[in-house]
């Protein structure tokens, strides 16, 4: 089954979680692998979106998907 970036990001911090009672979460995750798990789901982010658009948008066949993104998502 495919999950969303958010979804799979979820997952992934839940392997940090060490909160003792239930309904709490305290995740105690080093910086560098935190910084690693937001850049693989904002990658899978921007796959979903260019797909969506790709297979989405059959109207305006010049405008490549890739450009879309980077001209709605993109802020660098």
């Amino acid at each position: 089954m495919k999950q969303t970036s958010i979804e799979w990001l979820v997952d992934q911090l839940k392997e940090y979680d060490f909160s003792p009672r239930d309904n709490t979460y305290l995740i105690e995750i080093p910086v560098w692998i935190w910084k690693e798990k937001v850049e693989q789901a904002k990658e899978m982010e921007k796959e979903q979106i260019i797909d969506a658009y790709k297979y989405g948008n059959q109207s305006d066949v010049y405008f490549k998907p890739e450009q879309y993104y980077n001209e709605t998502y993109k802020s660098e």
